[in-house]
C-alpha cells in the first residue's frame, strides 16, 4: 500500500499558495520556500510503559502534519493554521510564558532547541493538517517535530531523530507541562516506512518490526472523544507509577522504575500488601503490558494473528480496569470491532482519556467495520466516530523541492 495522495490541507500546491497570500515576505522569496511534514503516530501496543523505562511498539502513519514555510533573520515566528485560522507568533530572543494553547507546543519546541545550543531562525508559515487533533494520535508531537526541522538555522546540520525526538519531549515536559514519555516523539521522529518501531525506553535501543501488511490493515477509529493530555490524569498516573517505584525500591535497591519489576516480586508486594490498591493496579498493569510487548514482538515474528488477538484484549482489558484510562466510548469501539468478522484485534491506543482504538482487520473486513461502527456507535455512546485505515510510513523531515517553480496563483 501506498501513503495516500495528499488532501487540500497537507497538498504542497494549496501551502505554498496560502503562505504566500498570508504572508509577502514569502512571495518576495519563493525560491527559499520549505515544506517540513511529520506524521502522527498510532501505538500498537505498550501504553504508559515509556515513562516507567519499559517498551513500546508504536508506528508512524499517513496521517501528518506539514509546515511550509520561508527562513528569516528577523528572529520572529509566525504561524498560521489552516484548519482554524488562528495565527501564533513570538520573538525567539523573547519567548514567550506558556498560555494553555495550540502555540506552546511551538514555542516549548524553541525553548528546547535554544537551550541544547542549537541555532535557529526565524520564519513565516503556515499549518496544513489531515492529522485529527485529540484523537490520541500524537498531534502535539507532530508538531513538535515540525517545528523543531522549521526552526533550525541549517537543515543540513539537524541533529539525528532520536536527538530530535528527545529534545521535543523536554519541550512537552518542561514547558507544556505534560510529563510524557519519548514514545511519541520517538515514532513521529523516527518512523519506518512499512514497519512498527520497538523502542527500549531505558537503553533507547530500537529497532524495525515488520508488520504482516500482507494479510492485515491497520484501521483506526477516532471515538470522537477528545483526548487532551494536558487537562487529563496523564500526570497523575504518573505520579502513582512513581509511588509504586518507591515502594519497591526500598525493599529492592536494584529497582529504578517499574520495568525493574519481575511478575515474581509484584506477587510478593500482593501477598504482603506493600501497596494502596489503587497503587498496585497500576504497577500491575505495567509489569504485565511490558510483558505484552515481547511477546507481540514474538507473535508478529511468527505471523501468529490469534495471540495477537489475544494479547490486543489483555491490554485494552487491562487499561480498563487497572490503569483506568479507557472510556465507555474506546470500550464500545473495542467491543464493536471483536464482534465484527475479519477484525484481528482491537484495543484503545494513546494515553486513553478518549481517543481511538488500533485495529488489526482483514482486508476484506474493513467495510463491515466501518458498517458496524456507524451502525452502532453513535446509538449506545451519542458521539460520532471516524473510521480510516492508515499506513507505516517514515519519520519527519523536510520534504524534497517544495519551493520549484513559480508560486501557484
Amino acid at each position: 500500500m501506498r501513503p495516500r495522495a495528499p488532501t487540500d490541507a497537507t497538498d504542497p500546491v494549496v501551502l505554498r499558495a496560502r503562505l504566500a497570500k498570508l504572508e509577502p515576505v514569502a512571495a518576495a522569496q519563493p525560491g527559499s520556500l520549505r515544506i517540513v511534514r511529520a506524521p502522527g503516530r498510532v501505538n500498537l501496543i505498550g501504553e504508559h510503559t515509556d515513562y516507567n523505562r519499559g517498551y513500546v511498539l508504536p508506528t508512524a502513519i499517513d496521517r501528518e502534519i506539514r509546515i511550509a514555510y520561508a527562513p528569516t533573520d528577523d528572529r520572529r515566528v509566525v504561524l498560521h493554521r489552516l484548519d482554524t485560522g488562528q495565527r501564533g507568533a513570538f520573538d525567539l530572543d523573547h519567548l514567550p510564558e506558556r498560555v494553555g494553547g495550540w502555540l506552546d507546543y511551538a514555542v516549548g519546541t524553541a525553548w528546547a532547541l535554544t537551550e541544547a545550543g542549537l541555532p535557529l531562525r526565524g520564519l513565516r508559515g503556515v499549518i496544513g493538517s489531515n492529522l485529527p487533533t485529540g484523537a490520541g494520535l500524537s498531534s502535539s508531537a507532530a508538531i513538535e517535530l515540525a517545528v523543531a526541522h522549521a526552526l533550525l538555522a541549517d537543515p543540513a546540520d539537524a541533529p539525528d531523530p532520536m536527538t530530535l525526538a528527545r529534545l521535543a519531549q523536554r519541550a512537552e515536559n518542561g514547558f507544556v507541562g505534560v510529563q510524557s514519555g519519548l514514545m511519541d516523539q520517538f515514532a513521529v521522529a523516527c518512523g519506518q516506512a512499512g514497519s512498527a518501531l520497538l523502542l527500549d525506553c531505558r537503553s533507547l535501543e530500537w529497532r524495525a518490526v515488520s508488520l504482516p501488511l500482507d494479510e492485515v490493515t491497520l484501521v483506526v477509529c477516532d471515538s470522537g472523544q477528545t483526548h487532551r493530555l494536558a487537562g487529563s490524569e496523564y500526570n497523575v498516573r504518573r505520579s502513582q507509577c512513581d509511588a509504586a517505584v518507591a515502594v519497591f525500591a526500598d525493599r529492592d535497591p536494584a529497582v529504578r522504575s517499574l520495568r525493574d519489576v519481575s511478575p515474581e516480586l509484584l506477587e510478593q508486594a500482593i501477598v504482603g500488601g506493600w501497596l494502596e490498591p489503587v497503587v498496585l493496579r497500576r504497577a500491575t498493569h505495567i509489569v504485565y503490558e511490558n510483558g505484552r510487548v515481547i511477546d507481540s514482538i514474538a507473535a508478529l515474528e511468527r505471523r501468529d494473528l490469534a495471540a495477537l488477538g489475544r494479547l490486543f484484549a489483555a491490554s485494552h482489558a487491562s487499561l480498563r480496569d487497572l490503569f483506568e484510562v479507557s472510556s465507555p466510548a474506546l470500550d464500545a469501539l473495542v467491543e464493536i470491532a471483536v464482534g465484527t468478522p475479519g477484525v484481528v484485534a482491537a484495543r484503545m491506543t494513546g494515553a486513553g482519556f478518549g481517543g481511538s482504538t488500533v485495529n488489526l482487520v482483514r482486508p476484506d473486513a474493513v467495510a463491515g467495520l466501518r458498517s458496524a461502527v456507524e451502525s452502532r456507535y453513535a446509538t449506545q455512546t451519542g458521539f460520532t466516530a471516524r473510521v480510516f485505515q492508515v499506513i507505516p510510513v517514515a519519520g519527519a523531515g523536510l520534504m524534497p523541492n517544495p519551493g520549484v517553480g513559480p508560486l501557484p496563483a
